[in-house]
């Protein structure tokens, strides 16, 4: 074994330090190998627990309401992702780097995003424009900025326990303090609007505040636990500033990455009308679940990628980039084809008006599996080819919009409803997150000079029989097609998967590990 040769004494000094480094390889692709499978159960809540709120807000609220939240929440997220400036994956190498403790760096980062959101808090309480373009709003809905700061806080908080590998607290923050807490107060508003005027319209904005702050919470309790308060920290303005221009490339790319999934709602918003956008927000919720499986594994691919950097070992970044993207793709396309194929069931839960939005989920859903090799690309960019990765996502998200709007234009040009148009803004979604991911990929092959690929045979050999399966599926009632389909499709995928895609390496993702001491 590596680690064994890596101690012998009697081994020559070349071979030790080869069989060293294959060892902190090893222990990379088990650390990764934990995240993965801890990531895998947080999405399972996470469907579990999106499920009740899309019922109650397209069943109780309505799918003008829903558009009109979704259109709303855009301007604060987008907030909130430039409050961070990046930091949600730049904190995994200032930790690296600084010299203080790692509470005085955390503290830094919370202290600036702070500072940051607090500003567009104010700006968009002052000027609410860009949440309600109807000028039309309550004053209890005024107040949504003020979840730019348990967002952003929360978000570093979150990274800060990933780069100790803690992804547990992530997955309880995120996958079940949030949603569920979304779900429940967006009820229990709803019947308590029935006496009180006026709450019914504001329900679901409140909901969503009230969820933030308790997700902020959630990774504040294991954050202080973790990392402590800092002793002897002062803020240091210059360290800020610094801090502030080294965060801004990532920041873009954020706020890019950000942008790919909202910049087809926003646009929807001024041509379309608010049920149309409350039917794509459903189809946009369901298909970017997977999404977190990638998001998440950004932080803990940070410090292993920071170190491999110090030591110069390119070739290892290149096939930690490739492991973790053959994971999410696998299991991204696994679920694409679990909620795509019976997707009529899956949007009839929220109510029999959004069922004409299967067409745009399919799109969705897959536009998520082939972003996968542009995400696991550039947590490994954000490090070697900041600036180009970011004029690369600038060039993505114009591509998107020049293609939505020309697909919409066109369009309507030729007759079709705003439920096609749809549709299309979906299309142009997956096609440019899938150059996007050529391009990504191509970059980081040519830096590490080595081969990036997240693609297999056996993905289009595990996708054949449960496609299969789920056009059989299709012709039972509905509540079998769900109960029963989903569950067949995404066995069936997964048995062949398993027997012909997993490598030893693979199947690390479902094998037990001992935690590094």
């Amino acid at each position: 074994m590596a680690e064994a040769a890596a101690t012998v004494p009697g081994v020559p000094a070349e071979q030790r330090a080869t069989a060293a480094a294959a060892a902190a390889e090893q222990r990379d692709i088990a650390a990764l190998a934990r995240g993965g499978r801890t990531n895998f159960f947080g999405f399972l809540l996470r469907l579990a627990a999106r499920i009740p709120f899309l019922f109650i807000a397209g069943r109780l609220y309505g799918a003008e309401d829903l558009g009109r939240f979704a259109s709303a929440t855009i301007a604060v997220e987008l907030a909130a992702q430039l409050a961070t400036l990046g930091q949600k994956r730049g904190l995994a190498q200032q930790l690296a780097r600084d010299d203080r403790s790692p509470a005085c760096v955390v503290a830094d980062a919370l202290l600036l995003s702070f500072l940051v959101a607090g500003i567009m808090a104010g700006l968009l309480i002052l000027f609410p424009a860009p949440m309600f373009p109807s000028g039309h709003f309550t004053p209890l809905q005024r107040l949504l900025p003020l979840t730019i700061l348990p967002l952003a806080l929360g978000d570093i908080a979150l990274a800060a326990l990933a780069y100790r590998f803690d992804v547990g607290a992530t997955v309880r923050a995120r996958a079940v303090v949030e949603p569920w807490t979304l779900s429940i107060v967006a009820g229990a508003l709803w019947l308590a609007g029935k006496w009180v005027p006026g709450l019914q319209q504001s329900g679901l904005i409140l909901a969503y505040g009230a969820s933030l702050f308790g997700a902020m919470l959630t990774a504040f309790v294991p954050l202080m636990r973790s990392y402590g308060l800092p002793r002897q920290w002062s803020p240091r303005p210059g360290d800020l500033m610094r801090m502030t221009l080294r965060g801004l490339p990532l920041a873009g790319a954020d706020a890019v990455e950000w942008g790919t999934r909202k910049l087809d709602i926003f646009i929807l918003g001024t041509f379309a009308p608010p049920a149309v956008v409350g039917i794509y927000y459903v189809a946009q919720q369901v298909a970017t679940l997977p999404q977190k499986l990638k998001t998440s594994f950004e932080p803990i691919l940070g410090p292993v990628i920071t170190r491999n950097l110090r030591e110069g070992n390119r070739s290892a970044i290149a096939r930690q980039v490739c492991q973790v993207g053959f994971w999410i793709t696998a299991a991204q396309a696994g679920i694409a084809l679990a909620l795509g194929l019976p997707g009529k069931g899956v949007m009839g839960l929220v109510g029999p008006n959004f069922v004409v939005g299967t067409t745009t989920l399919a799109l969705l859903l897959a536009a998520e599996v082939v972003a996968a090799t542009s995400v696991v690309s550039e947590a490994a960019l954000i490090y070697v080819a900041r600036m180009r990765n970011l004029w690369i996502s600038l060039g993505t998200i114009g591509l998107q919009g020049v293609l939505t709007v020309a697909f919409m234009l066109a369009a309507r040009r030729a007759g079709f409803d705003a439920l096609v148009q749809a549709s299309l803004a979906a299309l142009a979604l997956a096609l440019t997150l899938a150059l996007s991911s050529l391009l990504k990929a191509h970059l980081l092959a040519r830096i590490l000079k080595e081969r990036i690929n997240n693609w297999r045979w056996a993905l289009f050999a595990a996708a054949a029989p449960a496609i299969a399966v789920g056009y059989v599926v299709r012709l039972l009632p509905e509540w079998v097609e769900l109960s029963l389909g989903i569950p067949a499709i995404l066995g069936v995928y997964c048995l062949v998967i398993w027997r012909f895609g997993f490598g030893p390496e693979d199947r690390l993702l479902f094998r037990k590990q001992q935690k590094p001491v």
